[in-house]
């Protein structure tokens, strides 16, 4: 058994569980990609072990390729779900995560394409209408951040993209997947905890996050009455292929040290607690965020 899977397997000081700051130095060109990143993060490949949590369900996961989105992606096919991944160009990364979700005996769907436009969201939704017959559960994790030191280092079209990218994108989905949702549907957004705790060099991102925190609280209870849920995830720093390809090498070398946990997260620590907003575990969670942060407080 390897290290990373006995630390799941039994308990474990949480502060050693995974590798810790000083991340060794290094730069990649965004988005980032999985072969590229040292330490190679853990999604859960082999330690997840499913329990019919989400069988016959369909989902859609942005941003499913690599990172958080990879670890959900493994996660719900072994819980028993098919999977449309969305991806921006990261071709080798979405097959991949593809590959894991047929060895769990369920149908990957791969959908290339930004985002950011309207009309792509919508090829999403009629895809996986297309592919699966029903959506079930969609997953808005996808994102966009860039770090700049000052206001007038950060560009307008970049400003612009961040939002269409995190925000817009996702009322674009939602709106389209709706229809096509029955009672007992789940929506799982992906906010931060830059919403609580806004980093400076993170301007335009960190006020995404606070608009999907906003979003989707309204998003609940407009759709409370049809049965569909809305809930979100808060992850604090999380180990993926934004971080070094979004980050100053010098920021990426400490990630995580100032949380209390001492150390980044990784995607397999994400990935249950997806599971149980897409899932009947969570029946009367709607509007809730749960909040995945090292420790980091968010009140």
């Amino acid at each position: 058994m390897s290290k990373q899977e006995e630390a799941k397997s039994n308990m474990q000081d949480p502060k050693e569980q995974y590798a810790k700051p000083p991340y060794p130095q290094q730069k990649q060109e965004v988005p980032g990609t999985e072969e590229e990143m040292s330490p190679k993060a853990d999604h859960g490949e082999k330690s997840y072990k499913g329990s019919g949590k989400l069988v016959g369900r369909k989902a859609i996961i942005t941003g499913g390729d690599s990172g958080i989105g990879r670890a959900v992606a493994i996660a719900f096919a072994r819980e028993g779900a098919d999977v449309l991944i969305s991806y921006l160009s990261e071709d080798e990364d979405a097959k991949e995560t593809a590959k894991y979700i047929e060895e769990a005996g369920q149908k990957a769907v791969l959908v290339p394409g930004d985002i950011s436009e309207e009309d792509h969201c919508k090829k999403i939704v009629q895809r996986a209408v297309d592919e699966f017959g029903q959506i079930d559960i969609l997953v808005n994790n996808a994102a966009f951040q860039m770090s700049r030191e000052s206001l007038q280092d950060i560009p307008s079209d970049e400003w612009d993209h961040t939002f269409r990218t995190n925000i817009h994108a996702m009322f674009y989905l939602c709106k389209a997947a709706e229809p096509h949702m029955k009672p007992g549907s789940t929506i799982v957004n992906t906010t931060s905890v830059n919403a609580y705790q806004p980093k400076p060099i993170l301007l335009a991102y960190a006020a995404t996050k606070g608009a999907i925190q906003n979003f989707s609280a309204n998003l609940a209870q407009l759709l409370a009455d049809k049965g569909i849920r809305v809930n979100c995830v808060a992850p604090g720093p999380v180990w993926t292929p934004l971080i070094p390809s979004t980050m100053p090498a010098e920021q990426v070398k400490s990630f995580g040290e100032n949380v209390p946990l001492k150390r980044a997260g990784q995607p397999a620590e994400l990935a249950p607690v997806y599971v149980l907003l897409a899932s009947q575990d969570s029946s009367y969670m709607t509007g809730s965020t749960v909040q995945v942060t090292g420790g980091s407080p968010t009140i």
